[in-house]
């Protein structure tokens, strides 16, 4: 453990204007607030915040991140207090003191919803100053060097796994590498005992048995380089033991088909000696083609900058090469911490681009499941690279779409898109993307975030828009269809109402507002005695039992709404405009809607029917359709050609039957109105090669 006066020199060495009485005093704090307090391993507590300083001072940061570090335990572990922190030592350490604490409040809540409210705190908090992140990465580092000394087997994986989930790829945004490599490698020891000890085992014969060939394959490599002309530092190691056990899950491989377990790493004085440096490893060995990636043109969204390239050595020897200048270096090991280092004047920025939008995940997300998965899209997933037509640049994980993309160059312009050109051809809004590809998005303002949009985007920051956006509909038109039952019970109450009763309504069902009444009504929470009785109490009291009420006046017209939002066609009658229409009120589900002569609504009771309409030119449904075809060549061809003919599309298609003479298919179509589906089952009745067309 740092002594004092070791901690404090330390922070001399690289900050000489740096407070050394003030760290001197948040020494001494962290030490008599902790006091006798130990830790699992049996040394004092106080112990870890001084080696989490210890390890901010290997980083440079400035004394106001030192101060923090020695104090972050101290409000949640000890008597200590905010205010106290605040008048000690000002309040930007007491800002960022209360941004890295661990919350124990939430210690009481389930596993996920405590690790999602830990996260959405963490991420503002870290949105506010990047610092919270830096002191807390080196938290949980220092606390993965001592888990071994945690007795129960399952907190010490439940904490691997946490680590390994979150902090890790966190280090990874944020460029610290050498921060994320430990991490994995302590997870991983105790996430995947035998897999560890296995990996960790050959690699240490592979040491013994090849002797020096490490620094012999080093030697080569720099002396190729120096006869150039190049004067450059080479380092070579083993790959890192869960990176080759990734690799060997990944591709299904076992350890002896890993090739380039070898890594070698080139330091060079320019940028120019990069590229100079590259074309000699090239030309003294040969390239394995396809491994060859350029970071220093295109860097990672954490601001990794390097050349990657695999080489094959004598004897068929694979290996993983490196090539980067002392600064790429620098601020690859540690990112943003050695960014923060270099900078003079300036505060720390936490406002990187990655960080703003895990900060608009944390505003859309609804609950701590969609919290935790949102959040993992973000900061896992490898990238690719695609631009704009203006050659804007931009980072996406595998996978992502036009959807994505637009989400990422604006929340606005994702809600908005309708359509998508890649390379200068119109493609489907669900293509994924390619490295290198152009992307222009098409929009329009009466457009809206799809549901079905759900099923192939992959980043967090699309996924919590668009959930956002459908839950926004979804209450506007609750809210809609709610008013419109309102309006049909308030029909049957003994007199008129005002406002005034609205309102007191409202507060006599402990509601917070008129719309939340109405979405209650929507939903079902509600039925119409309650909302009657609240509005003009004793008006429900003498009315007849619910089936012997008077029918609605006039049917409730559902224009203007989505299906699947505020009411849900029904999948057994596939009812489209046209046909006459009933509802029934499904419990926080809406209003389900069926066709009158839909075999469902036998089991139901009449009371319990909405008499529904379409409303003047609601147009668009999904009609199905059974076909018997003729077994032969072409039939069905034959039927997609009426479908094409009469402007629907196919939806769905499934063959139910097929034997010599004939096969039967279930089609779902889409068709603006009941004319439309009956022109087409018309046409298909008339064709040689239907022997029977239905709907259903």
């Amino acid at each position: 453990m740092l002594r004092q006066y070791e901690l404090v020199e330390r922070v001399l060495a690289y900050e000489p204007e740096a407070d050394e009485a003030m760290l001197n005093r948040a020494y001494v704090y962290t030490v008599q607030k902790h006091g006798s307090q130990k830790r699992a391993s049996g040394d004092p507590y106080f112990s870890h915040p001084v080696e989490v300083a210890g390890l901010m001072t290997e980083l440079k940061l400035d004394q106001e991140t030192i101060i923090t570090a020695l104090l972050h335990d101290t409000v949640e572990d000890t008597l200590a207090t905010p205010e106290e922190i605040e008048k000690l030592f000002g309040p930007e350490v007491a800002r960022l003191v209360d941004g890295v604490t661990k919350l124990s409040k939430i210690e009481a809540m389930g596993e996920t919803e405590r690790a999602a409210e830990n996260l959405r705190k963490f991420f503002l908090a870290m949105s506010e100053d990047i610092r919270v992140l830096l002191v807390k990465l080196a938290d949980r580092l220092h606390n993965m060097r001592t888990l071994h000394f945690i007795k129960s087997e399952d907190k010490r994986r439940r904490i691997a796994r946490e680590t390994m989930d979150i902090y890790a790829p966190l280090a990874e945004r944020v460029g610290m590498y050498e921060y994320m490599r430990e991490m994995q490698l302590l997870a991983f020891e105790q996430l995947e005992p035998e897999a560890y000890a296995t990996i960790t085992g050959r690699l240490a014969q592979i040491r013994s048995s090849e002797g020096g060939q490490v620094d012999a394959i080093a030697l080569g490599i720099k002396q190729a380089l120096a006869e150039a002309g190049l004067k450059v530092e080479v380092s070579g190691r083993e790959k890192h033991p869960y990176s080759i056990w990734k690799k060997m899950a990944e591709r299904h491989v076992s350890f002896e088909q890993i090739t380039d377990i070898m890594a070698f790493r080139v330091l060079t004085d320019s940028l120019d000696d990069c590229y100079r440096a590259l074309g000699v490893l090239h030309t003294t060995w040969q390239m394995i083609p396809g491994r060859f990636k350029d970071y220093i043109s295109t860097p990672k969204s954490n601001g990794y900058r390097s050349l990657h390239s695999s080489l094959i050595f004598e004897n068929s020897m694979r290996m993983e090469v490196q090539v980067r200048t002392q600064e790429m270096h620098r601020t690859n090991e540690f990112g943003l911490a050695a960014h923060w280092a270099y900078k003079q004047d300036d505060k720390p920025d936490g406002q990187v681009g990655w960080l703003r939008d895990l900060i608009e995940i944390v505003d859309a997300s609804h609950d701590a499941e969609e919290l935790l998965e949102h959040t993992r899209l973000a900061i896992y997933q490898d990238r690719i690279f695609a631009f704009t037509p203006k050659g804007q640049l931009l980072q996406l994980p595998k996978g992502s779409t036009p959807v994505d993309f637009a989400y990422a160059v604006h929340s606005d312009l994702g809600s908005f898109a309708v359509g998508a050109k890649i390379n200068g051809r119109h493609m489907p809004l669900r293509t994924a993307l390619t490295n290198g590809d152009v992307v222009e998005v098409i929009k329009s303002r009466n457009a809206s975030p799809q549901l079905s949009w759900l099923g192939f985007v992959v980043t967090g920051k699309a996924r919590a828009a668009i959930r956002r956006a459908v839950r926004q509909k979804e209450k506007q038109e609750l809210v809609a269809i709610g008013r419109k039952l309102f309006e049909e019970i308030v029909e049957r109450l003994p007199s008129k109402i005002g406002k005034k009763a609205v309102k007191d309504a409202v507060r006599r069902l402990g509601l917070s507002s008129e719309d939340e009444l109405m979405r209650a009504i929507g939903t079902a929470k509600l039925n119409d005695r309650q909302v009657m009785e609240a509005l003009v109490p004793g008006s429900a009291k003498d009315l007849p039992e619910p089936e012997q009420w008077p029918k609605q006046e006039r049917a409730i017209s559902i224009r203007g709404l989505t299906p699947g939002v505020a009411f849900h066609l029904g999948a057994c009658c596939h009812p489209v405009p046209g046909d006459r229409i009933v509802g029934i009120r499904v419990p926080d589900k809406g209003v389900e809607v069926h066709a009158i002569d839909c075999l469902t609504l036998a089991s139901g009771v009449d009371a319990d029917w909405l008499d529904l309409s379409w409303g003047d030119r609601t147009t668009g449904a999904i009609g199905r359709v059974r076909i018997v075809l003729y077994n032969r060549p072409g039939t069905l061809a034959e039927a997609a050609g009426i479908f094409a003919g009469n402007r629907a599309n196919i939806v769905n298609l499934a063959n139910i039957n097929r034997d010599e003479l004939f096969g039967t298919y279930e089609i779902d179509l889409e068709v603006s109105d009941l004319a439309h589906l009956t022109r087409i089952v018309s046409a298909l009745r008339a064709n040689d090669a239907v022997a029977q067309a239905d709907r259903i």
